[in-house]
């Protein structure tokens, strides 16, 4: 099977409810946001981090396959195949896991740069592209037909990434850097 197919030349793309759309519309600018978002968590893997930290990273990349998905495709006309929405599960997943990382963590008092190791720093800018994805997703379901259980679980990926952020600076022995003003 070659990767390339030629069906994009043309400037458009095709959803998973057989809809070919333009590589500039909305639903495909949230999905490909997402994939720059999962590409990035995928970063943030690689890094030396706690093998706690990994293994949750892989659940939220997988998470986030799903969630593309979702995006692309819309219930109207239905989908060709099957496929897994995105459901109060996985956000209670996140939510599981943020109290988790809580429990070690020190109360947050003050704002905090976005510095430490390396895994921490690129797990905050992930968080960015997380808050970035969630707006563009809100524009999308103002006028298109959209899970509305992914806002919901795009807004706990962002507060995720950023208590993921603290306890990678945590496991590593690294103090947070508290903005003082």
């Amino acid at each position: 099977m070659k990767i390339y197919t030629k069906t994009g030349d043309d400037g458009t793309t095709g959803l998973f409810n057989g809809v070919r759309v333009s590589k500039n519309n909305l639903r495909v600018e949230c999905y490909g946001t997402i994939d720059e978002l999962n590409s990035m968590i995928g970063v943030c893997y690689s890094m030396e981090t706690s093998e706690e930290l990994k293994s949750n990273l892989e659940k939220v990349m997988h998470i986030l396959f799903r969630l593309a998905t979702d995006l692309a495709t819309p219930s109207t006309p239905p989908p060709l195949f099957p496929i897994q929405r995105i459901n109060e599960d996985d956000i209670s997943l996140l939510e599981q896991l943020i109290d988790k990382y809580d429990e070690e963590l020190p109360p947050l008092r003050n704002f905090i740069y976005p510095t430490g190791t390396n895994s921490s720093s690129m797990l905050q800018l992930a968080r960015t592209v997380a808050r970035r994805a969630e707006r563009l997703i809100i524009s999308l379901v103002e006028s298109n037909d959209v899970n509305l259980v992914i806002v919901k679980f795009v807004n706990r990926l962002s507060d995720y990434l950023f208590t993921a952020a603290r306890f990678s600076n945590l496991k590593a022995g690294v103090e947070e850097k508290i903005l003082k003003l």
